[in-house]
């Protein structure tokens, strides 16, 4: 696991070898859209409350040129235009992240992973890997001052100036939905950057949507912990592209995401201070948010239309006081909606299912792909593949899977041969409907579960469904023999690949 994480600050290259140049701030990400044609600048005033989900919506479900970005620039009581949908597609994750395609960055992962194993015999292989490790590692750069910083307000700052969306008709109120949180560990000192929504109260104070299972809830416990009575946090909003995604990856707690955001854009994140309180922020952001959360209070947060389709219901959830405020001149305000798939957040999840795809199969080596398909809203459902060698294997891979990290989370576990093709839904469903015995190959196990799950009886917590869809073997019980599946014979397929154009059927 040491190897996994170190390989994370690792520097990247495209398969041809030609460096990536990251983006330097959200704006270049705009501009680089608008040139692909991938982005629609909405000129028509629309309204931050419902409508411009409505619209948003619409266009996430829509296929081809017609699922783009959208900048909308005259929203209702406002002069600060509101960017949606800009990860919405496969191909915008992938430019927002500086590659051609999002696997690409899991190859070049599994290229570092063949790093030579370094022991007495092969020590001299260590000079191999010093300069690339020297050129590789990209920690923060922390500077003094930032365009973050052209307009900064303490004389009582409020957010009532930005178009802070109300998404759906029962949420509680205006969310802040694509922030980046940061704190710091009081024990450690470790920065957690994390994509926790805000719920807007008034112009000072927001809800802290911090789920008893994240990292930045860990971190307010340790304040607790220590007797503390506030933790300092800065919630920065709009950055490089990159950034805002490293705060959604499912990092361990060990690893800093703005380390993690220098490996994926192969350079170093500009950091700078915020003006009161003793915390770093991305210096190129569009609007910066500081002040505190006292650790005693609680105040009623949601409803919330969320990812599951379904709102989460209202709890009490820590508050979070604005002390300052920064912003560059004409600030852009990014966000994005959740709701029934397939919207926005559903590249953001697949791109971490390919990009952390290496580092699961260096913990399960046997697994060949995995698919969390877009109904199963990232955390209901994993399809997985393996190169099966023993009898019950593919019990032995779902239990590891629960064990690691957030895919403790894993509603259903569905696990097949390695032939078959994963991202095929309905392949994997075949396989399902036809290959399992009930009593032999389901598996159900009690553990956590996402908190807004809302299917369980009790909260946080319940049943989780394991199906080894593999072929049986004598070994596992199964004395009968199992059928061959139907394939044409690979002469017949030559002879009409050969007739297939003549016959024009396409």
């Amino acid at each position: 696991m040491k190897l996994a994480l170190l390989l994370l600050n690792i520097y990247c290259k495209s398969k041809e070898g030609a460096i990536i140049l990251a983006f330097n701030d959200l704006r270049e990400f705009i501009a680089a859209l608008e040139a692909k044609g991938w982005l629609k600048r909405i000129k028509e005033p629309v309204d931050c409350d419902l409508e411009i989900t409505e619209i948003t919506d619409r266009v996430s479900k829509m296929t081809g040129d017609k699922n783009v970005a959208l900048l909308f620039e005259n929203v209702k009581g406002y002069d600060i235009p509101v960017l949606m949908n800009a990860f919405g597609s496969m191909e915008r994750m992938a430019l927002a992240l500086g590659v051609e395609k999002i696997d690409d960055i899991a190859d070049e992962i599994r290229e570092l992973l063949k790093l030579p194993y370094i022991s007495l015999k092969n020590k001299l292989d260590v000079i191999k890997i010093i300069p690339q490790a020297k050129k590789a590692i990209n920690f923060p750069k922390y500077v003094k001052n930032g365009p973050c910083k052209e307009v900064i307000i303490k004389d009582q700052p409020s957010i009532d100036k930005f178009p802070i969306l109300k998404c759906w008709p029962q949420d509680g109120g205006k969310f802040i939905t694509l922030p980046m949180v940061f704190t710091k560990n009081p024990k450690t000192g470790k920065r957690n950057v994390g994509m926790y929504r805000l719920q807007k109260y008034d112009g000072q104070t927001t809800g802290m949507h911090w789920h008893i299972h994240k990292n930045g809830a860990d971190n307010f416990r340790d304040h607790i912990e220590m007797g503390k009575d506030r933790i300092e946090v800065a919630v920065a909003i709009g950055a490089d592209p990159v950034l805002t995604y490293a705060a959604t990856a499912p990092l361990p707690r060990d690893v800093d995401e703005m380390v993690f955001a220098g490996m994926l854009r192969k350079k170093s994140v500009e950091m700078v201070k915020c003006e009161t309180i003793d915390v770093e922020v991305p210096a190129h952001s569009e609007i910066v948010l500081e002040g505190y959360v006292l650790l005693d209070e609680l105040r009623r947060e949601g409803p919330f239309g969320d990812h599951t389709g379904y709102y989460s219901l209202a709890d009490m959830y820590p508050v979070f006081h604005i002390t300052c405020i920064t912003h560059r001149k004409d600030p852009i305000y990014p966000s994005t909606i959740v709701g029934k798939p397939p919207m926005e957040d559903c590249f953001l999840a697949k791109a971490t299912e390919r990009i952390f795809l290496p580092f699961l199969q260096q913990q399960i080596p046997e697994i060949v792909d995995i698919n969390l398909p877009l109904e199963g809203v990232f955390h209901n459902c994993a399809m997985v593949s393996i190169k099966k060698t023993y009898p019950q294997q593919a019990k032995k891979v779902m239990h590891a899977i629960w064990g690691m990290g957030q895919m403790m989370f894993t509603k259903m576990i569905i696990i097949v041969d390695a032939h078959v093709n994963v991202q095929d839904t309905n392949e994997v469903w075949w396989r399902v409907f036809n290959n399992i015995d009930a009593r032999r190959d389901i598996v159900m196990v009690d553990g956590p579960l996402d908190v807004l799950d809302h299917s369980s009886p009790m909260p946080n917590w319940g049943t989780k469904v394991g199906i080894d869809a593999t072929k049986s073997v004598p070994a596992e019980g199964h004395t009968r023999e199992w059928p061959d599946e139907i394939v044409m014979s690979e002469d017949i397929k030559k002879i009409v690949d050969e007739k297939w154009r003549r016959l024009n059927l396409e």
